[in-house]
């Protein structure tokens, strides 16, 4: 059973870039990679900088998703559901995706390219133990308000808040 969401962890666009930028960092020690396959569409952006950073043309999709729209309202998860998968076993390519979470996507995707490298940004417990390379791990109780998901808005002064 999933752990309740109790904590938020929002995360800003240079907050991103620098931690995608330092998981190039990490990745470009273990390379040389063949190609990128980002994991859409959290993995897009961080796959973006990644390849960025390594000076690497060939990107890939696999695009699956496990939220849907009223899923994502309360943060569980449902079926996984494949849309695009990759060719190969994954010798030389570098799974990219922005997080990994109870490790239901992550785990489809190993099975799709079993021999690849799987790096995220962001790791929380549950599946930490199927990615390879991670920058930040998080609580298995936070959701991570990613820059494209949330918006600015005006926030109430504290004085007129009530509890």
């Amino acid at each position: 059973m999933r752990a309740p969401i109790t904590k938020t962890f929002p995360v800003s666009w240079e907050e991103l870039h620098r931690n995608a930028k330092a998981l190039a960092w990490r990745l470009h020690e273990l390379g040389p990679w063949t190609s990128i396959v980002a994991v859409t569409r959290g993995g897009l952006v961080p796959a973006a900088i990644v390849a960025r950073e390594l000076e690497m043309r060939l990107i890939d999709t696999v695009c699956l998703y496990s939220y849907d729209d009223h899923a994502a309202a309360d943060h569980t998860q449902g079926t996984i559901k494949v849309l695009k998968g990759v060719g190969g076993d994954g010798t030389g390519q570098l799974i990219v995706d922005d997080l990994v979470d109870t490790g239901k996507t992550a785990r489809t995707v190993r099975e799709m390219l079993p021999k690849a490298h799987f790096a995220t940004i962001y790791a929380k417990p549950a599946g930490r133990p199927l990615v390879d390379t991670f920058i930040t791990e998080v609580s298995q109780d936070t959701w991570i308000l990613f820059p494209w998901d949330v918006e600015l808005q005006f926030a109430q002064p504290i004085a007129r808040q009530r509890d």
